[in-house]
């Protein structure tokens, strides 16, 4: 066989097709177009095959990115799909939606030694759709059953991944979550453009084929208590995320017109859904014609911005408080938005909210980065007299999230907590301090990054089958000594 790789001397790298920014902005549909398969061969074939690959270094879930590459420019796409999903449970979703720029494609020697990175994330979607295209994708049956059970709270990413890694091992999977719809922030929080919610269905009905069952519009402490889970299975993950909008206090705040952007974005997901969403309806929670002010500089902004400039907004701005270089976000989600329209204010941060029982202006203040923090970011300082005025008819606070109050919302104090509110676990094994009762995701590491959460659930996963195994051993071991 020819030597298929290595081609990135003279093969230049090439995202897949980007619709244009006209385009986009008429639309929630997703803004690149799918490699074709010549395409993503000769994009895969730019690899180096490197023998230390930085790729897969920085990949959370440490995927063999070298290895499904090959297989991809040799045209052995069964394989590749297979190498893919050994380590990922959603390649398909983290194709879509993983800061590749930050992670993988970001750290591509290739893209060190100026030649441009291997388009990583847009191959690893066209392996996984193709597999789905073409029957190579399998509910997760096991080869037998265990006769143990686990209950897992919350049906985002972490929780997903750990069902799935649990019902292969041969456990009976009850997934408990209190919205309507499996997937959690990757159907709620994030619009079409970056992930098409049928992607999300298509993954759900897998797992339920394979035997995991969801509980949805399922509130612990309302439907069930959580002594009662607890009692109804041998072990528990708790995988609820973090969804309590972090806020900021200034004059003006209590204006109507200003919203969380999780109250926006799910606004706008459920609208696209098909669900009547009354606040939507009637304008409230809808940027037609209005003048938006976005405050924030994560991925959660910028989902925000892009998805006003799709409903028509007149004008969308987004006021950060430090610059391009220390923005959070993604880059290749800024140069999105920038494309479509958005106009970003920076080092600027409010100081009130304007207007006479509604918001009508964002007063703000020029922003200097002085010395470097504990963090080594550089500390955004106020320029005295510098305030300016952005007019505003819909603000949006995009300023994160932290923990909800897990203890108090499940009725179990003895659910530990950090300082910071999320649950405290022993890092060797992620469980509780309430025995059998894990955590994994964002509950545990704080608001992060979807591949993250899915790291931490096959994690959590692993250390559930080792202490069930333990336990297993330890009645045995008690039933031998009683006889």
């Amino acid at each position: 066989m020819s030597q298929k790789m290595l081609k990135f001397t003279g093969l230049a790298g090439r995202m897949p097709d980007k619709r244009t920014a006209e385009q986009r902005r008429a639309d929630f549909d997703e803004i690149y177009e799918r490699f074709s398969d010549d395409a993503a061969a000769e994009q895969a074939s730019r690899c180096s095959q490197c023998g230390v690959p930085f790729c897969q270094v920085h990949c959370p879930v440490s995927n063999n990115i070298p290895d499904w590459l090959k297989l991809t420019a040799e045209g052995r796409l069964e394989e590749a799909y297979e190498v893919s999903a050994a380590t990922n449970n959603m390649p398909e979703v983290c194709g879509r939606i993983c800061p590749q720029d930050r992670l993988c494609e970001g750290n591509c020697v290739l893209e060190q030694s100026g030649h441009g990175t291997v388009t990583i994330g847009s191959v690893e979607k066209y392996i996984t759709d193709t597999a789905f295209e073409r029957g190579w994708v399998k509910p997760p049956k096991p080869l037998r059953e265990n006769g143990l059970s686990v209950g897992v709270i919350g049906a985002g990413p972490a929780g997903l991944a750990a069902a799935e890694q649990l019902r292969r091992l041969g456990y009976d999977i009850h997934v408990y979550d209190r919205y309507d719809r499996v997937g959690g922030l990757l159907v709620y929080g994030i619009p079409n453009f970056k992930l098409e919610k049928d992607v999300v269905a298509r993954r759900a009905r897998l797992l339920a084929d394979g035997g995991i069952h969801f509980h949805l519009d399922f509130e612990v402490g309302r439907d069930a208590t959580f002594a009662e889970l607890r009692e109804r299975h041998d072990a528990i993950l708790v995988a609820t995320g973090v969804y309590k909008a972090r806020d900021i206090k200034m004059p003006g705040a209590g204006l109507k017109g200003i919203f969380q952007a999780m109250q926006y974005l799910t606004a706008s997901n459920r609208t696209g859904l098909g669900d009547k969403v009354a606040e939507f309806e009637d304008g409230t929670l809808n940027a037609a014609g209005r003048d938006v002010v976005v405050i924030g500089g994560g991925d959660t902004a910028m989902d925000c911005v892009r998805t006003a400039v799709r409903q028509g907004a007149k004008s969308v701005k987004c006021l950060y408080r430090r610059d391009r270089d220390n923005m959070p976000g993604s880059r290749r989600e800024v140069a999105h938005a920038e494309e479509e329209g958005v106009e970003f204010v920076w080092l600027a941060a409010p100081e009130a909210c304007l207007g006479n029982g509604a918001v009508d202006g964002v007063r703000s203040q020029r922003i200097h980065l002085g010395v470097p923090d504990v963090t080594g970011r550089q500390t955004p300082e106020p320029i005295e007299g510098s305030s300016f005025n952005i007019p505003a008819g819909l603000v949006i606070k995009a300023l994160g999230f932290d923990p909800e109050d897990l203890p108090g919302l499940f009725g179990e104090p003895d659910l530990a907590v950090t300082r910071w509110g999320t649950l405290k676990v022993n890092y060797r094994n992620l469980m509780t301090s309430l025995d059998g009762v894990f955590a994994a995701g964002d509950i545990v590491r704080g608001a992060s990054l979807v591949v993250w959460a899915i790291h931490d659930g096959r994690q959590a996963a692993e250390a559930i089958h080792d202490w069930c195994r333990q336990k297993a051993r330890d009645r045995a071991g008690a039933r031998s000594a009683a006889e």
